[in-house]
């Protein structure tokens, strides 16, 4: 990818945000820890500096290197950066006499400035900050206030670096976008060539010349980030694409014969591999969610690795990995942790002979399915809601059975063709079932009950970065609750999840 935009993330929960809205712009960007980032810049032409949970004050705030950076390709630090690079250039950063949080408005916009072209003063923005800019820095000039914040914006005379005290990534900030575009199409004159049609193009160059005549192996799922990574190989390496899919025991109800079903007519080498049994079998006892997935990514690996035997020289393991699982599965030292592991993230053990090859590893989940239209994938299939690559062990609360499973098959499948028969499926980015690991007192008849406790989730979002929960009709959750508890023998008792992301995730394991 050429015209790279390349953001260094100090920990802020808005990281990912920036990266989408710059991907709007039609502009590529990568995100990498403040401390780990690429030697060779010659590829990246502007840099974006992300906020931070950290004071600049702070002993133990974030110390990035901008020595390849500053002066050198055009910058534009957010919030923590901002006030980085005042407290370390000769201003003065101090704690605010109010904490600045939500919605101000730009009361002062320095005149002919490209930075604010298009933007009007009372302009809306978002700060998120308990320090605020006292001084700016040597060669400092303001360019924006707030009626609270004096120093919301400015620039470094000489140098193509600006920086702001808001958030121009999230919603509230009204013209953020326009801000973003500004510096980095104007300001930093970054191509915005960056589309569905482009990157089908490119890739599918960049695998053919990449994979040659190899023979390649696909896990799919049946979502759509599997689905588009098949096709995208299929049209470069054809009848070279095995693809497997694997029934490890804890799909949806029915599901391993419907996707097979799906495939057919696609043009796609196929395989279904029943290795229920197996996977069911490691996960005999074990609750912890971590261990859950890493077990579940060891087994797929496993029946990988024993399927591609069967197939004469093959090389290559490909996967539907996107962005958002590399980047929850990157732990930023310091102000990030890890959120959880992603069972498709992290390289192969020593033992399996096969390369990886992921085609769709830099995109968001939007993205991934424009490019599936360009493809020209069925639009039911691209609709389908997201499910976890460990499937339903990670929405069993705790240690798994086949009863369990049963249970949760079951509500799940009143839960989603509900949604279907009511016309809302579409309307919701994600929904699912969780069995909770409690009995809850009940009447049915005139008989006590105690039985199993499940929540429905369903959410709405754009890559899964961020959510908030859907406000589903009161006489829908009536109907779905009345039943599910009629007709899955085990249930007396249904809650709705009314968590957004963050704080909670999508799932609860």
């Amino acid at each position: 990818m050429q015209h790279n935009v390349l953001i260094l993330d100090f920990g802020s929960q808005y990281t990912q945000l920036i990266a989408r809205r710059v991907r709007e712009l039609n502009i590529f960007c990568e995100i990498f820890p403040y401390n780990h980032f690429p030697d060779d810049l010659a590829s990246y032409k502007a840099v974006i500096l992300s906020g931070s949970p950290f004071s600049v004050r702070a002993e133990d705030a974030p110390h990035p290197d901008l020595s390849k950076i500053r002066g050198k390709l055009p910058m534009l630090a957010v919030c923590y950066g901002a006030q980085y690079l005042a407290h370390f250039s000769g201003g003065e950063v101090a704690s605010s006499n109010t904490r600045e949080y939500g919605r101000a408005n730009l009361n002062y916009i320095k005149e002919d400035e490209l930075f604010f072209d298009g933007i009007s003063q009372n302009s809306q923005v978002w700060m998120s900050h308990s320090d605020t800019i006292k001084t700016l820095p040597t060669n400092g000039i303001k360019l924006a206030s707030t009626h609270d914040v004096e120093n919301a914006a400015y620039k470094i005379e000489g140098e193509t670096t600006y920086a702001i005290q808001f958030h121009p990534e999230v919603y509230h900030s009204t013209d953020g976008l326009k801000l973003l575009e500004n510096f980095l199409v104007k300001i930093a004159e970054v191509s915005q060539s960056f589309t569905p049609n482009a990157f089908v193009e490119e890739m599918i160059s960049e695998l053919k010349e990449k994979l040659q005549n190899d023979k390649v192996v696909l896990g799919l799922s049946g979502g759509v980030d599997s689905t588009v990574a098949a096709v995208l190989l299929h049209q470069a390496i054809g009848k070279n694409l095995f693809c497997i899919f694997v029934n490890n025991g804890l799909l949806r109800k029915n599901e391993f014969e419907n996707v097979l079903e799906q495939y057919k007519g696609m043009g796609l080498n196929v395989k279904g591999v029943d290795a229920s049994e197996r996977f069911l079998s490691e996960l005999s006892g074990i609750s912890d969610p971590e261990t859950k997935r890493k077990t579940i990514g060891r087994v797929f690996i496993e029946v990988f690795d024993d399927e591609s035997k069967i197939i004469e020289d093959v090389k290559w393991l490909a996967q539907g990995t996107i962005y958002p699982d590399v980047i929850e599965s990157v732990s930023v030292k310091g102000p990030s942790a890890t959120i959880k592991s992603h069972h498709n993230v992290g390289g192969l053990p020593d033992y399996m002979k096969l390369s990886i090859v992921e085609p769709l590893r830099m995109l968001f989940k939007d993205e991934v399915r424009r490019v599936g239209r360009t493809l020209g994938i069925d639009d039911e299939l691209l609709g389908r809601h997201p499910f976890p690559g460990p499937g339903l062990s990670i929405r069993i609360l705790g240690a798994i059975d086949n009863e369990k499973i049963r249970i949760l098959q079951e509500v799940d499948a009143v839960f989603i063709d509900g949604l279907k028969l009511w016309g809302l499926y579409d309307k919701v980015w994600q929904a699912g079932a969780i069995l909770l690991p409690i009995n809850s007192v009940g009447v049915m008849g005139d008989e006590r009950t105690y039985e199993k406790v499940v929540a429905l989730r369903a959410v709405e979002s754009t890559d899964g970065m961020t959510a908030d929960w859907v406000h589903l009709p009161y006489d829908f959750l009536m109907k779905i609750s009345n039943d599910i508890i009629n007709k899955v023998k085990g249930v007396n008792r249904v809650v709705y999840d009314i968590s957004s992301k963050p704080p909670a995730t999508i799932e609860w394991e």
